[in-house]
């Protein structure tokens, strides 16, 4: 490696190699592990979880033919649903937040959101703000104007993953450009509204592509608020059901390296977590992971239930991270909520 691990103390940087980054993710394991529990604990309190819920607000239909989803009209393997109401989405929040959900993520399978559309979700920030939850929206696309009205609505996280590394995403996603996606992210900064962005490990990509796919979220403006590290959900009847699985340890190196580049981000296991082991999860938390989906489904994908999340948190001694002093305290598994996910 040209450079040495990364300090501690030293600011984070945004100029990372690819040979550093590979460099990182070749260390030994228990070396990597070290490095990257020591940068975690110089910036957050390592027994604290940030606990997020995911609702699709708008699910199906979507004109991508990302080869990973089961909402692509290419690949119809959900069937679509119209958007959800106001009322449905506040009924959702109000369920998350008793669950002890810190925010609240909403979700439309569409390319790019039209004004009127715009005009709907709006409505939705500005209650689900009203009941003190944090708010985040992923509606593909955005352009300038868009991502400065959200700002205004209350907004406080954008989500726009970039999902692998420019080389293999041809492979994965034709409707839409890598470009695109940075530009989205380009006008989000912009607005100033926080990112979440981070990518999808397991569908075929080499370590090589995950190390730059991290090069591309370390080297950004300025690094994701949020990054969440998403494992492959195979979903029957879209082009990437039958891939091999990823090594568990592959995606432990994937979640230290973030936390080594990106120090000051919270780093969140996203979306396949309901396919890892206690013991999985566990090390991933060690590796710097501090933030989770919450609830019973991810989108339209599965996702670890509530009361084993209870449980996990308590055996390992990891504790909600509060928004406001007044939050409630989590429960048990809200089934009204079952439409919560990742």
């Amino acid at each position: 490696m040209s450079r040495p691990l990364p300090n501690p103390d030293a600011p984070p940087r945004h100029d990372w190699t690819l040979e550093e980054i590979s460099s990182i993710l070749d260390l030994p394991f228990n070396d990597l592990l070290f490095a990257a529990q020591s940068m975690h604990r110089t910036h957050f309190d390592p027994n604290r979880i940030q606990v997020s819920s995911l609702l699709s607000i708008k699910t199906g239909s979507c004109p991508e033919d990302c080869a990973y989803c089961g909402q692509s009209a290419h690949h119809a393997a959900v069937a679509p649903e119209r958007l959800l109401s106001l009322a449905e989405v506040l009924e959702r929040a109000r369920a998350a937040k008793a669950q002890g959900a810190t925010r609240f993520c909403m979700g439309a399978a569409w390319r790019n959101p039209t004004d009127k559309q715009l005009d709907q979700v709006i409505a939705m920030i500005e209650g689900v703000s009203a009941l003190g939850l944090e708010t985040c929206m992923t509606l593909g696309m955005l352009t300038a104007k868009q991502a400065r009205r959200l700002k205004a609505a209350g907004l406080d996280y954008y989500n726009h993953n970039l999902d692998t590394s420019p080389e293999f995403y041809g492979r994965v996603i034709s409707t839409r450009t890598y470009r695109e996606r940075l530009e989205t992210l380009e006008h989000v900064r912009a607005a100033g509204l926080k990112t979440c962005s981070g990518g999808i490990l397991g569908m075929g990509e080499s370590r090589g592509d995950r190390a730059a796919l991290l090069q591309q979220l370390a080297t950004l403006p300025a690094h994701p608020e949020s990054v969440p590290i998403n494992l492959l959900v195979q979903i029957e009847g879209t082009p990437l059901f039958g891939s091999a699985p990823l090594d568990p340890f592959e995606f432990v190196r994937v979640v230290a390296a973030a936390r080594l580049l990106m120090p000051r981000s919270h780093v969140r296991l996203a979306a396949g977590r309901h396919l890892m082991s206690d013991e999985l999860q566990a090390l991933c938390f060690f590796a710097g992971a501090n933030s989770i989906f919450y609830g019973e489904r991810l989108l339209t994908a599965p996702n670890a239930p509530c009361d084993r999340d209870q449980d996990l948190f308590k055996r390992l001694g990891l504790v909600a991270e509060p928004l406001i002093p007044e939050r409630s305290e989590p429960g048990a598994c809200h089934k009204t909520a079952e439409r919560q996910g990742m």
